[in-house]
């Protein structure tokens, strides 16, 4: 067996290892009886899998490593033991997709050895509650981070005093976050009207053939593989009132919560506003307590530190690695930073004389 056989064997061993501890973490959190139901399922799954990762290391002739949990993981826990598990779901999929992508021969090997876990479907849950609350959490403050560094550094470089670069950081704060708001304000509303046109067109179907809306129902629960029998008594105790076959109808076809409709407007307005004003406060806050050069390189400094921050957290729903998303963070930010240094540098040379 090569060394990169045995490495690729020993990541997959820990990654199968780490998803069971989340998903029976999961299991042990989740409020609805189903859910924890579905992830304990999961989690013996993933048990079972690793268990045979564990053997191919063995009969190769290798120790078998003891287990701890990851950082990633860890971190997903205590997010889901805060805010219920629904909130870290999108990131734990995500995860799990990104990260762990077996080679054709070690799905040849693992199909040949060990049956596969039955495929385990979680119940299907929409709305604004959980969705992607963290990776929205994210992006929000990393926008308010790299913009205002970029406009704090090309004031910084046109030469501008300290209070005129604080200034202008707070008013970037400002503008950027209300603008965030807004935006995200309308993005709902305009959601929520279209899905309120969606629903009305289907109870109007809904009240002239029902007998379509039963059809399609059927053939929801064939797809989900019961036989027709147990399709035709399923949909028929769904259809008894038109209320829960056009709720069917929503949650199948739309995909939200018809209760719901993607979640409060001004919540999501609140929220982006705050998300953004957290990130730009990074580059701004030196400024209110230093002056001159202590305040440019605080500034970086604080930069930094907040590019850290988004990095680690952004690594929680992208399944790569905390170390390549912080250097990515750095980048992207360097590159926006130096640009709007240069350019401000220029025009403060070109307007000042």
């Amino acid at each position: 067996m090569t060394r990169d056989a045995v490495r690729r064997y020993r990541t997959n061993l820990r990654i199968e290892r780490d998803n069971a501890v989340l998903y029976a973490r999961l299991a042990a959190l989740a409020r609805d009886k189903r859910l924890a139901q579905a992830y304990q399922r999961i989690a013996e799954g993933e048990i079972t899998n690793a268990r045979f990762w564990e053997a191919r290391l063995r009969d190769a002739g290798f120790t078998v490593p003891e287990h701890t949990v990851g950082l990633r993981v860890r971190v997903l826990m205590g997010l889901a033991r805060l805010f219920g598990t629904e909130f870290v779901m999108p990131s734990v999929v995500r995860v799990e997709h990104a990260d762990h992508a077996p080679s054709p021969v070690d799905r040849v090997a693992h199909r040949d050895h060990f049956p596969m876990p039955e495929r385990v479907s979680l119940p299907r849950r929409h709305g604004g509650g959980g969705g992607s609350t963290l990776r929205a959490a994210v992006l929000g403050a990393n926008d308010g981070l790299v913009s205002n560094a970029s406009l704090v550094m090309g004031m910084a470089g046109a030469a501008a005093g300290e209070a005129a670069v604080l200034l202008a950081g707070l008013a970037g704060l400002v503008a950027g976050a209300c603008s965030m708001a807004l935006g995200e304000w309308l993005s709902v509303n305009s959601s929520r009207e279209f899905y309120q046109a969606q629903i009305t067109e289907r109870a109007e179907r809904l009240a002239v053939a029902p007998e379509d809306a039963r059809r399609r129902i059927v053939a929801i629960y064939r797809d989900r593989g019961f036989d027709a029998d147990e399709a035709e008594h399923l949909a028929g105790h769904l259809t008894e009132s038109p209320r829960a076959t056009l709720d069917a109808l929503v949650r199948e076809d739309l995909g939200v919560d018809p209760e719901e409709l993607g979640g409060s407007a001004w919540g999501a307005a609140i929220s982006s506003f705050c998300l953004f004003a957290f990130g730009a406060a990074f580059p701004v806050v030196p400024y209110v307590f230093l002056e001159g050069r202590s305040a440019f390189f605080g500034s970086l400094a604080a930069t930094a530190l907040g590019l850290v921050l988004i990095g680690t957290a952004t690594a929680l729903f992208t399944g790569r690695g905390a170390g390549f998303s912080i250097a990515r963070q750095f980048a992207i930010t360097a590159a926006a930073v130096a640009i709007t240094y240069t350019i401000g540098h220029l025009l403060g040379a070109a307007i000042g004389g």
